[in-house]
């Protein structure tokens, strides 16, 4: 993956994001630090992608904080710019919140400027009682678009089959 431009980052973000080996971390007015990294994924052969996570490393509540949603955004922004490939995004089902998880990254991501630049695919994917919720981020201007929409739909849609 290429890297990101935290330079870039400081121009738009409104939090400070600075890069710490494979991670790119963020520190909120309550003092919650966010981190964010992108995991290399070799499932769609023939193309890039990676898994995005985002992950409260304070273990804190996070009150809502729209500057943690317009920076989330920025870097995922950054993350296009320097690499054109695909984004994966899987909601953690540690605690149960996967369902509050998804809704929230969906009302973040579905912005009117996001919504010119890229489709958002989702799925929800059920195995031994337990919700996964997950979601492909794509550019429409991609090369492989429609391809890539083919895939995962028939995917998401074999697997619910096999079930």
């Amino acid at each position: 993956m290429n890297e990101l431009s935290t330079a870039r980052l400081q121009l738009s973000a409104p939090y400070a994001v600075v890069k710490d080996h494979d991670e790119y971390l963020f520190r909120t007015d309550n003092d919650i630090l966010f981190a964010v990294s992108f995991l290399s994924y070799d499932g769609i052969p023939g193309l890039k992608a990676y898994w995005f996570d985002l992950s409260n490393r304070s273990h804190k509540a996070s009150p809502n904080d729209s500057k943690v949603r317009e920076t989330v955004i920025c870097i995922i922004e950054e993350f296009f710019w320097q690499n054109p490939d695909i984004l994966l995004y899987m909601c953690d089902t540690a605690d149960d919140q996967q369902a509050m998880r998804s809704r929230l990254f969906l009302r973040w991501f579905k912005g009117y400027e996001q919504k010119k630049k890229y489709d958002i695919r989702t799925a929800v994917l059920t195995e031994d009682s337990i919700d996964t919720y997950l979601a492909l981020i794509i550019q429409r201007s991609h090369p492989q678009y429609k391809e890539v929409i083919d895939l995962f739909d028939t995917e998401i849609a074999s697997f619910k089959e096999h079930k």
